[in-house]
C-alpha cells in the first residue's frame, strides 16, 4: 500500500517537473526519460543485488517477451502523453488517467476473477458517473483518453502477473527502449537541435527525469504484485487529484461547476471505497489473522 501511494504521488506532483523542463521539446524529454531511467537501474542493481536476475531472465523468452510488450505499452503512452500536450489536448489526456482506475478494476474482473462487495459495486458506478460526466464535457470520443487508459491498465495487468522482481522487470524494460532513445538523441545532436548541453539548469534537470520515472514504476510495480488490481486502480485517483490541484491552485488554470460535478462524484466513489476497505480491515477481523492449532 504505501508503495503504491508513493507511486501515484510521485506522478501526481510530477507536473511541477515538466513545467521546469517545458523548453525542452516533449519527444526529446521521453528519450531522457528511457536513457536515463536505464543508467539509474543498471547502478541501482550494481550497487544492490547484482546482475544475477537478468542472467536467469536470458532462459525465459515467454517472459522476456512479455517484458518488450510491457516497454511497448510505457513507451506508447509516454509518447501519446507528451504529443498530446503539445498538441493543446491535455483535457483529453487527464480524463484518460481518470478513466483508467476503472480500467483496471474492469481486467481485474475479466482476468483475475477478482470479485466486488456491493459497496464497491456503488463505488465502481459512482465513479463511472462521474467520468462519463467529463466525457460528455470534452464533446467527442476521447480516443487519446482511452488509449492512455488502455495501456496504463494493461500495463499494471502484465507486470502484475510478470513473474519477475520491480526493478530487474523495470531495468528490462528501459534496456529494450534505450536503443530508440539513444538513437533519436544522437540524430538530434547531428542536426544540432538537442537541447541537452545548451544551459546549466536544463543539464541538471533531464537526468533527473531517468530517476522521475523509475523510482514510481518500480514502486507501482511492487504495489500491483501485492495488492488486489481493484485497490491499484482505485488509488491511482491520487494523480489526476495532485494534478488537478497543481493546475487550480498552483497553474491558474480555470476550473467551472461542470467539472466540480465529476470531481464530486468520483471523490463519494473513493469515499465509500475506502469505507468498505476499512471495515473489511476492522478489529472484528482479528481472530481469523490469529495462528491456528492443530
Amino acid at each position: 500500500m504505501l508503495a503504491a501511494l508513493a507511486a501515484f504521488t510521485t506522478w501526481g506532483l510530477a507536473p511541477i517537473y515538466f513545467k521546469a523542463v517545458g523548453s525542452v521539446p516533449p519527444v526529446e524529454v521521453v528519450a531522457h526519460r528511457v536513457l536515463w531511467s536505464a543508467l539509474f537501474l543498471a547502478a541501482l542493481l550494481a550497487l544492490w543485488r547484482g546482475f544475477d536476475g537478468l542472467a536467469r531472465l536470458r532462459g525465459q523468452p515467454r517472459l522476456m517477451g512479455l517484458l518488450a510488450f510491457t516497454a511497448l505499452l510505457t513507451g506508447s503512452n509516454w509518447l501519446v502523453f507528451v504529443w498530446a500536450i503539445s498538441a493543446g489536448r491535455l483535457v483529453e489526456a487527464a480524463l484518460g488517467y481518470f478513466i483508467n482506475p476503472l480500467v483496471s478494476v474492469l481486467l481485474g474482473r475479466i482476468f483475475l476473477g477478482e470479485r466486488l462487495r456491493p459497496l464497491q459495486k456503488l463505488a465502481v458506478g459512482l465513479a463511472a458517473a462521474g467520468v462519463l460526466w467529463r466525457v460528455v464535457q470534452v464533446g467527442s470520443p476521447p480516443w487519446i483518453a482511452l488509449f492512455l487508459a488502455l495501456t496504463f491498465g494493461f500495463y499494471g495487468l502484465l507486470r502484475k502477473r510478470a513473474p519477475v522482481d520491480a526493478v530487474s522487470g523495470l531495468f528490462v524494460e528501459t534496456l529494450i527502449t534505450a536503443p530508440l532513445a539513444l538513437g533519436y538523441l544522437a540524430w538530434l545532436g547531428a542536426h544540432g537541435t538537442l537541447a541537452f548541453g545548451r544551459g546549466a539548469s536544463t543539464d541538471w534537470l533531464l537526468p533527473l527525469a531517468g530517476v522521475l520515472t523509475a523510482v514510481p514504476l518500480m514502486l507501482f510495480a511492487v504495489g500491483t504484485q501485492r495488492l488486489p488490481l481493484a485497490t491499484v486502480g482505485f488509488l491511482q485517483y491520487i494523480a489526476p487529484t495532485l494534478n488537478f490541484l497543481l493546475a487550480v491552485l498552483v497553474f491558474g488554470e480555470p476550473f467551472d461547476g461542470g467539472q466540480l460535478i465529476g470531481f464530486a462524484l468520483i471523490w463519494a466513489a473513493l469515499a465509500l471505497y475506502s469505507a468498505d476497505m476499512l471495515r473489511r480491515t476492522a478489529p472484528a477481523d482479528e481472530p481469523d489473522r490469529q495462528p491456528r492449532i492443530r
